[in-house]
């Protein structure tokens, strides 16, 4: 019996920090991922390629939720992208997620931290 892989091509973290969790950000993971389920963009629905997972402090304690999201560079090449957001709401969650599974470039609104 062959194992099945998993195709991966993104990966978001939503903070779930005291701060963060002060402002909602585990009722997001707990949108993102029923949208991530209901829309088949989770990594292991078939289609999916996005990988949900919650994340300890992410460092913008004073603008929660905070989400990340690291993939392959679009394009090939081996190279890490990486975007950090603060003061998500489901919305923004929503398109940097469908995003990165588009492999489209990922919304400037929000963004802090490393480029």
């Amino acid at each position: 019996m062959t194992p099945k892989f998993f195709s991966t091509r993104a990966h978001l973290l939503v903070c779930q920090g005291q701060s963060c969790q002060g402002r909602g950000s585990a009722l997001l993971y707990r949108a993102l991922w029923n949208h991530l389920e209901r829309d088949a963009l989770a990594y292991y629905k078939k289609g999916g390629s996005l990988r949900l997972t919650e994340s300890g402090c992410l460092g913008a304690c004073s603008y929660g939720p905070t989400l990340c999201v690291y993939r392959a560079q679009p394009g090939g090449g081996g190279a890490l992208e990486q975007a950090w957001y603060a003061a998500v709401d489901f919305p923004l969650a929503r398109r940097v997620a469908q995003a990165a599974h588009d492999e489209a470039p990922l919304p400037e609104d929000h963004r802090y931290g490393p480029e």
